[in-house]
């Protein structure tokens, strides 16, 4: 009997590969050291064969599709293992590491997932931690399916979610006020009610944190001027630096956002804390890495 076969022609994902981490065809072309012509010719062969589209336009950029996404994730473990197996075969230390997929919700703040992340780096046997950023609802949808192993929120998974997921808590924290030196020196006195009318930058109205901010607002009967909303915190604290409104944070993170964005603490909120939760499909956590995580945020933030 005769067993038929589909083979991946390996070329063609490496140019795929290539293509999907830089974004571009040509700079991909002139990383390859082959001419435009003969990639694009590649990838519309790899799309045929695989008979889904991998990209689509968005100006001058090729954007993965959602199928493009599964493969490119494919083609980086590929290729990890590739120059993993080289080194191996050359005598390299540490050839192959075990992994840990961890799913990092954007409006995390990025100080606390590093905060949070890092204790799996500092294990006796390491690991490679490997990051995916995402919404909710994407990330749940990863985390059914295995592609990752844990997923860090700011809140709970809804009951409405048809996944069947565990939320650990890793613990809570105060909420506190920064601004830029000048803004912060402006609106320091007679904190809160000096906020009344004040410059804001604000989470995305879909997000835990907004929302507790906006219920310690009404309840100090306090109406800011909002200035601008953001999903990404990162670049909500870049607007706060330039002394554009104040913002809130962890106080988990306070010395690390005044020493990064040279801002200063204006106020602590009273009343308001903000919770992280490890999200695993399992109802105790097995992975060493994730425990590791889930135990070293347990001893920083609750004790």
């Amino acid at each position: 009997m005769i067993v038929l076969v589909e083979w991946l022609n390996y070329h063609h994902l490496l140019y795929f590969w290539t293509v999907g981490r830089i974004g571009s065809v040509s700079r991909a072309s002139a990383e390859l050291r082959l001419t435009q012509a003969t990639v694009s010719a590649q990838l519309k062969s790899l799309e045929q064969s695989l008979g889904e589209k991998l990209f689509h336009k968005s100006g001058r950029h090729l954007i993965l599709t959602d199928t493009g996404k599964i493969v490119f994730r494919y083609a980086e473990e590929i290729f990890s293992l590739g120059q993993e197996l080289m080194g191996t075969l050359k005598g390299r230390p540490q050839g192959r590491l075990a992994r840990v997929n961890v799913g990092v919700t954007e409006v995390m703040p990025k100080l606390v997932a590093y905060q949070l992340i890092e204790p799996a780096l500092k294990l006796k046997d390491p690991y490679r931690i490997i990051c995916r950023e995402g919404t909710n609802s994407e990330l749940l949808a990863a985390l059914a399916v295995h592609d990752i192993d844990v997923m860090l929120s700011d809140g709970p998974v809804d009951p409405a979610v048809n996944v069947k997921a565990f939320s650990h808590l890793l613990g809570e924290c105060d909420v506190i006020l920064f601004g830029a030196p000048r803004l912060a020196a402006k609106y320091r006195a007679g904190f809160p009610r000096s906020l009344d009318g004040a410059p804001f930058l604000l989470p995305t109205s879909n997000t835990t944190a907004r929302r507790l901010l906006d219920q310690w607002l009404e309840s100090q009967n306090i109406r800011p001027t909002i200035v601008a909303e953001f999903e990404d915190s990162a670049l909500l604290k870049v607007f706060g630096q330039r002394g554009l409104g104040f913002f809130v944070a962890p106080s988990v993170i306070s010395a690390e956002v005044q020493r990064q964005y040279d801002v200063k603490v204006v106020g602590r909120l009273e009343g308001v804390t903000e919770r992280y939760y490890a999200i695993s499909l399992d109802r105790k956590l097995k992975h060493p890495a994730v425990v590791a995580i889930f135990d070293a945020a347990r001893k920083r933030l609750l004790d």
